[in-house]
């Protein structure tokens, strides 16, 4: 990967490093914060016939994880073209 500018690798990597800790944190609202945090609230609510919160404790935050994966290689391969980086 050959950046134009050293400008431009650190705009990239400032990009990435956003891009990284927003899906971090979702990832970390949905897992932790649904999980185990709001869990007593949650599991008022039903869902598929699970208690919310118990479901995004065993299922949820494994689907929020994988949806989190296609994001970040969308979002990663626009970034490349952005700063034209991108693999031919």
């Amino acid at each position: 990967m050959a950046f134009e500018s050293n400008e431009k690798a650190q705009g990239y990597w400032r990009e990435n490093l956003r891009l990284v800790i927003t899906l971090l944190a979702v990832w970390f609202v949905v897992s932790y914060g649904f999980g185990i945090l709001l869990v007593d609230v949650l599991n008022q609510i039903t869902f598929m016939g699970f208690k919310l919160g118990f479901w995004f404790a065993q299922q949820g935050s494994m689907y929020v994880f994988v949806a989190l994966i296609f994001i970040y290689a969308a979002k990663a391969n626009a970034l490349d073209k952005k700063y034209n980086v991108h693999e031919d």
